[in-house]
């Protein structure tokens, strides 16, 4: 047991953990975060640099936006003066291929700069020649489907109702779509949600799509982080030591418990093993790691926690630079990978590179499915780069170094449990919390927001325990008015209806 004394444990380093320690340092508490990991930051931290002919590159678990919606996460760093300027979004572009056919329409800033109001700015697409062409006839028949489910976004909100909608899945929706519909929703779903359609619950998909874009054009707006997120945890971590918290990494929590009003934590590092006490104890690990823990520690009981999704990411060097090409999109189809990024307009030190050398760098991710994934390295990469000539004829044999990344099974499936059987921040467990992206709370907000969010929800809890002034929680931008009025609409809807099937099964 060591000596030292804390306010509160936090099992967890990544953005919830270090969120809620932070808010509980400031007012004056000391929190020990306890990271499994050798960085802290969870899925925003930053991993061992690549060289590549002489040159360092920061390298991350992937690259991450800071969308529109995301109010708190950036209200936290603005405050905390982590990040001076961010690199916004410019477009993206969707490439498809079938066979030996390959198509690619601009549609981030179709979507995001339409000047039809939401729901319907969508349609602006049907604008673009090059969207036009992608259509067939089952396209145009299936536009009834697609706007039925658009419409159930609209109406449903899964996170504020608790609606589970339990074993529907977003690719069984999908089914009677035409096939440029279906290929472009399969990309949304893969590019965002990080896994087949047919994987995703359709109360997942519907709680994304009203978040990030279904209810206002701007929602679809997003910024980089010009350095990747590693800077961001590693000044997020310097200021929580620096206002008297604790990080201890490689410090990985098997099992809980509390004793005499104290909670806790027992953690292995190396081939040592140890357990740090305190009165309020916060799981802001991953979900896989978090069941792990409730399991270990507590009586059996049914509680329903998230799939965790793994992934890989290549990174690829040429010597050459495309020009006027979207620094970011996705693909679908006939491809091996499922989105990309172009690092060279993006971070700081891939421009620096850029501009150096003329070179560029293109990082994709791969999410499935499971037969891809168990590829061997030389034969994944190898793959992609060949589907990576075929989008960009030009870059044939100019690639100078290959990266691939395998990421654990850690990213969150948004799914919401059964009733009763996903834990929310507060638990049944007095003094215990629970926060990240996988956590049960009626906020909108998905993945880096959510676990901000949850974590800055948690540290409330706590300081409100523990008589202190708890921090103010930035409401979500409210639906555009003909998406509130359509929504408020078929709300009341639905209202009625349960009411009036109540009164018939009653009588």
């Amino acid at each position: 047991m060591t000596e030292k004394q804390y306010d509160a444990l936090i099992v967890g380093g990544g953005v919830a953990g270090l969120t809620a320690a932070l808010h509980l340092a400031e007012r004056g508490l000391k929190p020990l975060i306890l990271e499994a990991d050798e960085r802290i930051g969870g899925r925003l931290s930053g991993k061992a640099c690549v060289n590549v002919k002489g040159v360092n590159f920061p390298v991350e678990h992937g690259v991450h936006g800071l969308w529109f919606s995301y109010v708190n996460l950036r209200a936290l760093l603005q405050r905390a003066a982590i990040i001076s300027q961010l690199t916004p979004a410019k477009d993206e572009q969707w490439i498809h291929r079938s066979g030996g056919t390959i198509r690619r329409v601009k549609i981030g800033a179709t979507i995001r700069n339409s000047l039809i109001p939401a729901p319907f700015h969508y349609i602006q697409l049907f604008a673009s020649p090059q969207f036009l062409a992608m259509l067939g006839w089952r396209d145009w028949l299936s536009v009834f489907n697609v706007w039925s489910v658009l419409a159930m976004s609209i109406g449903i909100d899964p996170f504020v109702e608790d609606q589970p909608l339990e074993g529907l899945t977003f690719g069984g929706a999908l089914q009677k779509w035409g096939p440029t519909f279906r290929a472009l929703f399969y990309g949304l779903t893969r590019n965002g949600l990080s896994t087949d359609p047919h994987q995703v619950p359709l109360a997942g998909f519907l709680a994304f799509l009203r978040f990030y874009t279904v209810l206002r054009r701007d929602a679809w707006r997003f910024d980089y982080l010009p350095n990747g997120g590693g800077e961001v945890c590693e000044k997020l971590s310097e200021k929580i030591i620096n206002l008297g918290g604790a990080i201890r990494l490689q410090s990985r929590v098997t099992r809980v418990e509390q004793r005499d009003g104290q909670w806790i934590a027992h953690w292995n590092q190396d081939q040592t093993h140890g357990a740090d006490s305190a009165p309020f104890i916060l799981l802001a690990s991953d979900s896989p790691s978090t069941e792990s823990i409730i399991k270990s520690s507590f009586p059996a009981k049914s509680f329903f926690f998230p799939h965790g999704l793994g992934h890989a990411v290549i990174r690829l060097w040429f010597d050459t630079k495309l020009k006027n090409i979207p620094e970011a999109g996705m693909f679908s189809g006939d491809f091996v990978m499922h989105n990309f990024f172009w690092l060279d307009q993006i971070y700081d030190a891939y421009k620096r590179w850029s501009a150096e050398t003329g070179g560029s760098c293109i990082e994709v991710h791969i999410y499935g499915p499971p037969e891809v994934l168990a590829q061997a390295d030389a034969l994944l990469i190898t793959n992609v780069l060949t589907d990576i000539y075929r989008a960009y004829p030009k870059l044939k044999g100019r690639c100078i170094a290959p990266h691939l990344q395998r990421n654990a099974d850690t990213h969150t499936l948004p799914a919401l449990g059964a009733r009763g059987t996903h834990l929310g921040i507060e638990t049944p467990w007095p003094n215990l919390y629970c926060a990240g992206d996988w956590v049960r709370h009626e906020a909108p907000a998905f993945f880096l927001e959510r676990a901000c969010v949850t974590g800055l929800i948690a540290a409330n809890k706590i300081l409100e325990s523990a008589g202190l002034e708890p921090w103010e929680v930035k409401p979500y931008p409210p639906s555009e008015p003909l998406a509130a009025w359509i929504e408020s609409a078929m709300m009341r809807g639905r209202k009625n209806r349960r009411r009036v099937k109540s009164v018939k099964i009653n009588s």
